[in-house]
């Protein structure tokens, strides 16, 4: 069964066989059984811009989630899980491009889930593209 924040308890660690994935800096929670989510095509099955597009949560990503672009530039904070795949030649490529690079920069379409557990993910500032795709501003964004 899938949650939001609204029913998430985060004072527990998610339960056996779950996984977790906070949303910065909007904060919002989801959590779902590992194998269970349904493959909205966008990205690769179970990466984050995949769980992001499944639970409504706004990610930019102006090709599609084929790793053309890197409009879904994320910093992973955390990872208590499995794992998150490792970064595959088209990744680093790409990400090369991107603005602000840092050590636990991924693509957002490319960064797969690979097993239950907590997951972090920030989408930097300069990266939240609402006004011209048309998406509401989020309660942490400043007017």
């Amino acid at each position: 069964m899938s949650t939001d924040n609204n029913e998430v308890d985060l004072s527990k660690p998610p339960a056996e066989g779950m996984v977790r994935v906070t949303f910065m800096p909007e904060g919002k929670t989801v959590e779902f059984e590992y194998g269970t989510m349904p493959y909205d095509h966008h990205g690769k099955p179970m990466s984050f811009l995949d769980v992001a597009e499944n639970y409504g949560i706004f990610l930019d990503h102006a090709c599609g989630g084929v790793c053309a672009c890197t409009t879904c530039h994320i910093w992973v904070v955390k990872d208590s899980g499995k794992g998150i795949s490792e970064a595959e030649d088209d990744e680093l490529d790409r990400l090369d491009m991107a603005a602000d690079q840092q050590l636990n920069s991924r693509l957002g379409c490319q960064a797969v889930i690979t097993g239950p557990g907590t997951y972090v993910v920030e989408i930097p500032s300069w990266n939240r593209n609402y006004v011209s795709e048309g998406k509401p501003l989020t309660l942490s964004q400043e007017k």
